[in-house]
């Protein structure tokens, strides 16, 4: 299947400091990506690359089959046919919401720009404040307003830039999966850029992890957590720690918690010093477990509570529990590995 999106060792300089180095990614027809990162780990610079605001100092960018840059051409923003929805959304203040979406579509006949704007707003369940000014708008309808805006030419690329960073966390993962489904519904080819992991999870198909430019990790929700390919990923995308052990096999670690086996060898040799990756659902509370743990600290989070728990080496581990176990700070809890993904890593 072609791509709708293709970056092929993509690397952007600004003012002789290098932002962006040597990335790599693709997006299939349909499909929704997410940069994701801290402040400052050059995510935005590679989106503006995408949309044509940047150009690269080398490699190829490619947007349905063609290529818009390398280090002779440069289509200027108005040839790649994106779409941009920016953090602050910038609708038009003098504009009601019907003519913000008729912004971009004045080549259309007003038959095909009615039929155009009833498409979206229904969609998008904006139809009945289409007389309504931006600031009468609350984030989230304005949200909807911006992303039907940015879509009305049909753009063969939607490109968002922290689009929900001004929003209460609460609405932030709800608006994510809701324009996922507008999204998936048109076959909107989109990329995200966050720095919140579950913005991502509930709105991309893949999602890269960026740190100082480079981009770590291109992959799915899952296999981020489950399956991260270094310390960072496993340590910036979902919550754990890191617990000492040490090689007894191919697909084997012995660790204080006991023996962890994994499905795939980890590709270490026996005797090695190591670094597992334990999750909190990898620590299950169990009243009858001879292995116990002290809680240290907990937080309440509805259905569960988050413990962090202390081993009797010190060390500790997080533990997702059912809210019904209410447990006190320092009192000892019964507690039991149960784990199906090894994540081994180098000592550090």
């Amino acid at each position: 299947m072609p791509h709708a999106l293709k970056l092929e060792n993509i690397s952007v300089a600004i003012e002789g400091r290098q932002i962006i180095d040597s990335v790599s990614l693709s997006l299939k027809q349909g499909d929704i990506g997410c940069l994701l990162g801290p402040s400052g780990c050059g995510k935005t610079t590679l989106l503006r690359t995408i949309a044509g605001f940047e150009q690269p100092a080398k490699g190829e960018l490619w947007i349905s089959n063609r290529r818009v840059s390398n280090a002779k051409l440069s289509v200027p923003v108005e040839g790649r046919n994106v779409g941009m929805v920016f953090q602050d959304f910038a609708l038009f203040p003098h504009l009601n919401v019907k003519e913000n979406i008729e912004f971009g579509l004045r080549k259309l006949s007003k038959r095909e720009l009615d039929l155009r704007v009833e498409e979206l707003t229904e969609l998008l369940e904006i139809s009945t404040f289409l007389m309504d000014y931006p600031h009468r708008l609350s984030g989230g309808q304005q949200q909807r307003v911006a992303i039907a805006r940015a879509i009305a030419p049909r753009p063969k690329i939607l490109l968002l830039d922290e689009p929900f960073a001004s929003m209460d966390i609460e609405l932030r993962e709800q608006i994510a999966t809701e324009i996922r489904t507008i999204l998936k519904q048109d076959r909107i080819t989109a990329m995200l850029v966050s720095h919140n992991q579950l913005e991502a999870f509930a709105m991309a198909d893949e999602i890269g992890v960026i740190r100082n430019g480079c981009l770590l990790q291109w992959d799915s929700a899952f296999n981020l957590y489950h399956r991260p390919v270094c310390t960072y990923v496993a340590d910036f995308v979902g919550e754990g720690v890191f617990l000492p052990g040490q090689v007894s096999g191919a697909r084997q670690v012995q660790t204080e918690l006991g023996s962890i086996n994994g499905r795939q060898a980890h590709g270490f040799k026996a005797g090695e010093k190591v670094s597992v990756l334990i999750r909190p659902d990898d620590i299950i509370h169990d009243d009858a477990s001879d292995r116990q743990a002290v809680v240290l600290d907990k937080a309440f989070r509805g259905a569960h509570f988050l413990y962090t728990l202390r081993l009797d080496s010190g060390a500790t581990v997080l533990s997702l529990v059912p809210s019904h176990h209410d447990h006190a700070i320092n009192v000892a809890i019964g507690i039991r590995l149960e784990i199906d993904h090894l994540v081994v890593f180098q000592e550090e």
